[in-house]
């Protein structure tokens, strides 16, 4: 059943917040250690200022508000999700989805780019991850990307979408690609800005692969140990650490800022691609709702169900790539094309990690050359007025 959906968080708990922030016991710090040992103390205390006397999550709740917010139960969970329909005809059905540490919040700017296009607009569907935000928490193990996937179609065709695109970076290409493979008959594209460190597709031979992928292995291999120990922790003992992260809203905050710091692209000024606003709304979402826990526990599900093609996997489907210059990981083509159809490969001249964020013109552009270049039956297009 769908239902609509308003956010609301109470004074109370904003309130409890804010004493949680006054009251927050600082660490010590080592000299001139900027971000070399994770989240840099003097840049905490200031977020943590802005935060306490500047931000807004009530601003935060109208922008969210702003657009139609729903809420589908299916199969004993309640995915949130927000559904824009383009004003101009034959919109093509895109499902966007996000990842961690990130939120539904990250495609605020991508929906007037791609809703209001007249070459090619669409109809945007953007729900948050079974863990995250809104959305409900799974407490029995299995929620990982291929079960997530099995919702998303199920929400896709009661909104009478028969034939639909899917867009996804970090965990969102992890579940995009899913529905890829298990739906393929419905599918007119698939766009990524991210594949997984896991991915390898069939018939992979360590002692056959080219110089440029075997460089590329060892690039992850060399990021792995400097920067994955969050995964290691998140994709083993999740809850261990969630005990600290649900109770303080710094250690929650320090936490998630250190992954936006490292993973976008910027000149040592994290605050040149997200304002302080942009970086607390996200955080703020993960301490109101509670969701750091559930969030991370798809990293233990994850890693029982690592991207490793079968020798019957291959996504059928058109697939385009979008390469920004400080992703985590940048597969070659050649890696790729093994077990995607890619046909459109995309080189961007800046952005990272949080490319819907971070480069929100530049990712839609891409999208919008993409998709509209493919041909698509109108029929399929046609909806059913469910919400």
């Amino acid at each position: 059943m769908i239902k609509k959906f308003t956010a609301n968080i109470s004074d109370a708990n904003i309130s409890e917040l804010k004493e949680k922030i006054k009251n927050t016991r600082w660490p010590d710090e080592m000299q001139d250690s900027s971000w070399n040992y994770g989240s840099n103390l003097s840049y905490m205390k200031d977020l943590a200022d802005y935060w306490l006397h500047t931000f807004s999550w009530k601003k935060v709740e109208k922008k969210i508000n702003s657009f139609p917010n729903y809420t589908f139960d299916v199969d004993g969970n309640t995915i949130h999700f927000l559904h824009i329909k383009s004003k101009h005809k034959n919109a093509i059905p895109l499902i966007i989805t996000h990842g961690w540490p990130g939120s539904f919040l990250e495609m605020f700017k991508l929906i007037p780019l791609l809703t209001n296009n007249k070459d090619c607009a669409f109809d945007l569907v953007i729900p948050s991850v079974i863990g995250f935000g809104f959305s409900s928490k799974a407490t029995k193990e299995g929620c990982n990307n291929t079960y997530i996937a099995s919702l998303w179609h199920k929400l896709m065709l009661e909104l009478g979408y028969s034939k639909y695109a899917a867009q996804g970076g970090d965990i969102g290409s992890g579940i995009s690609t899913r529905l890829a493979m298990n739906y393929p008959e419905h599918m007119i594209g698939l766009h990524l800005n991210y594949v997984s460190d896991s991915f390898k597709p069939a018939f992979y031979d360590e002692n056959t692969v080219s110089k440029e992928v075997r460089n590329y292995q060892e690039e992850l291999n060399t990021w792995a140990q400097k920067e994955a120990g969050y995964a290691y922790v998140q994709s083993t003992k999740p809850i261990t650490l969630a005990y600290g992260l649900n109770d303080s809203p710094i250690g929650l905050c320090a936490w998630i800022i250190e992954k936006f710091n490292s993973w976008s692209d910027h000149n040592g000024n994290i605050e040149e691609v997200f304002t302080k606003d942009e970086l607390l709304a996200n955080v703020s979402l993960y301490w109101f709702t509670q969701s750091i826990h559930s969030s991370i526990r798809i990293y233990n599900e994850n890693s029982k169900n690592p991207m490793v093609f079968g020798k019957n996997d291959y996504i059928q489907c058109p697939v385009a790539y979008a390469q920004f210059p400080k992703e985590i990981s940048k597969p070659p083509r050649e890696f790729l094309e093994k077990a995607y159809n890619i046909k459109r490969w995309s080189v961007m001249e800046k952005g990272g990690h949080f490319a819907a964020s971070e480069q929100a013109e530049l990712l839609a552009k891409d999208l919008i050359e993409f998709l509209k270049v493919l041909e698509i039956n109108d029929v399929d297009l046609r909806q059913k007025n469910t919400v």
